[in-house]
């Protein structure tokens, strides 16, 4: 049992401070001046309630028993708080990081005060737990005689690898690109996730057991059925990265990208790995189509880069500041949250629709540039690259989600253009070709609640299967996945965790 007044003698939440805005636009490191434990830590984390019915734990997918490590943190206890973590968790140092903490949407205490620092809390555990030595490697008592491939070395292929590696079993990674973390790796900004959390994990596995193969990419360097001979089961973890496009006038120009064709090349130069793309910020007036967060990964990186201007285009309203009543409590409620990045500069332009790109004199002159301050070195290239995004504002309507307001159209300067509206599904053609498995209506692996695609033996996990989500729930799927993988191998009952069954869906929706 937690402090029953602790709630009532610290009402107000801290945050972990950030480093000054023109400090840490000039390297690629943490944007926070604060980590570990700090003066206000387990006064903070004695706020928990220990609620009756912990609602917080229906909110994260993982099933953590939250009140239990709060109450922890708040004795100074870290070696049982991060037992108590680990038992239902693979990687706090990531969720703790990047999640957006469907947890603490329902924490009690959130309907009349500010929530429980839960997602603080839950770092302070793993950070203390491997700098005071309790994170070690796991390795089986014993080893089976079955085998396991799993594609994709995201959240979910590194869950359900260690997972199945703990249970006995000879598990193997494949990861088509040079290093190991999928989107983690290449697709999130180093000053939000530092890389070497990852690495130091990926250590951790090797010495339990799990192997690694970078650099393959299977349907080209090994066929899909050629992986399925040589193992007794396959999960395919490849996430979802078929990026939905933008079908308008001017698409054909140079200089427009998706965006994850952008972040990946920041991260290599960072570690001084040759660029696949080439593509950087620096001297463009940048736009960003899309204002989630993979918007705001592409402009705290564009502002890093040295980039003249960065415009972020987002076609739905701003958020309110408080809960809307259409989101009642202990929904996830649809919030204004500044990120980081935010912080850091650029424009947000909200209520605003694409209506076609300019690549010419002839386009241009078909609009008037209303500010003539903002279209400074904005030049028509008359070699077809982008040179301006032509927008309206948009309002809902009766025809549909959103009318166009006429008077409103204008072109923006736009030397690089990033696409950021989401992800259709997983890139599974060779997949389908050969090792025919049967998709869903989206496009996604179809599986059942045991996680079983149509072929026998095998498997999918994270977002290949349940379409693009978070990494909370990409660790649920590889845990509840590993567990389904042990029975179809042991034909028995696997005593390994499943938080979750293929079909369940999240309570409670992200921004």
């Amino acid at each position: 049992m937690g402090d029953p007044r602790g709630f009532l003698k610290v009402r107000t939440r801290r945050e972990l401070a950030e480093r000054p805005v023109e400090e840490r636009i000039k390297d690629w490191f943490d944007v926070h001046a604060e980590s570990g434990v700090q003066p206000w830590t387990q006064e903070q984390a004695a706020r928990c309630m220990d609620c009756g019915t912990p609602f917080c734990m229906t909110g994260c997918p993982l099933g953590n028993v939250i009140p239990e490590w709060n109450d922890l943190v708040r004795q100074g206890k870290w070696e049982d708080a991060y037992n108590r973590l680990s038992q239902t968790s693979n990687f706090p140092e990531f969720t703790g990081r990047i999640c957006p903490a469907l947890c603490e949407q329902a924490c009690v205490l959130g309907i009349h005060q500010p929530p429980t620092m839960i997602k603080n809390d839950e770092v302070t555990i793993i950070d203390q737990a491997w700098e005071l030595g309790y994170v070690k490697p796991l390795p089986p008592q014993r080893l089976t005689d079955q085998t396991v491939a799993v594609v994709g070395s995201g959240p979910a292929g590194l869950a359900v690898a260690q997972q199945l590696t703990r249970a006995g079993h000879t598990v193997v990674v494949y990861e088509k690109d040079d290093a190991l973390g999928g989107l983690m790796r290449y697709g999130i900004p180093n000053f939000k996730l530092e890389k070497g959390l990852i690495d130091r994990r990926i250590e951790q596995m090797e010495a339990e057991g799990t192997r690694f193969r970078t650099n393959v990419e299977i349907g080209k360097d090994i066929s899909w059925d050629e992986l399925r001979d040589r193992y007794d089961a396959v999960v395919v973890a490849i996430g979802s990265r078929v990026p939905r496009d933008m079908k308008i006038p001017g698409r054909e120009l140079d200089g427009i990208h998706f965006a994850l064709d952008f972040l990946p090349d920041a991260t290599r130069r960072v570690f001084g790995v040759k660029p696949v793309n080439d593509i950087t910020a620096k001297d463009k007036h940048v736009v960003v189509i899309g204002g989630g967060d993979t918007g705001s990964d592409c402009l705290g990186t564009s502002i890093r880069q040295g980039a003249k201007s960065v415009t972020v285009l987002q076609i739905m309203p701003k958020e309110p500041t408080s809960r809307p009543d259409n989101q009642p409590w202990p929904t996830f409620a649809r919030l204004y949250q500044k990120t980081t990045s935010m912080a850091e500069g650029g424009e947000y332009l909200y209520n605003t629709d694409s209506v076609n790109f300019v690549g010419s004199e002839e386009e241009q002159s078909k609009v008037t540039i209303e500010d003539s301050a903002t279209a400074e070195g904005f030049v028509a290239d008359e070699r077809g690259h982008v040179t301006g995004l032509k927008i309206v504002n948009v309002a809902p309507g009766e025809n549909g989600p959103f009318t166009r307001q006429p008077g409103t159209e204008r072109v923006i300067p736009a030397d690089l253009v990033l696409i950021s509206v989401g992800f259709l599904h997983p890139d599974t053609t060779t997949l389908v070709d050969q090792l025919p498995v049967e998709l869903d209506k989206r496009g996604n692996i179809a599986r059942n609640d045991k996680f079983a695609t149509s072929q026998d033996g095998v498997f999918v996990c994270g977002d290949a299967g349940r379409g693009q989500s978070l990494v909370v729930w990409a660790i649920a799927e590889g845990r509840s996945c590993a567990s389904a993988v042990d029975e179809y191998l042991t034909k028995e009952k696997s005593e390994l965790p499943a938080p979750i069954k293929a079909s369940q869906r999240p309570m409670m929706l992200p921004r």
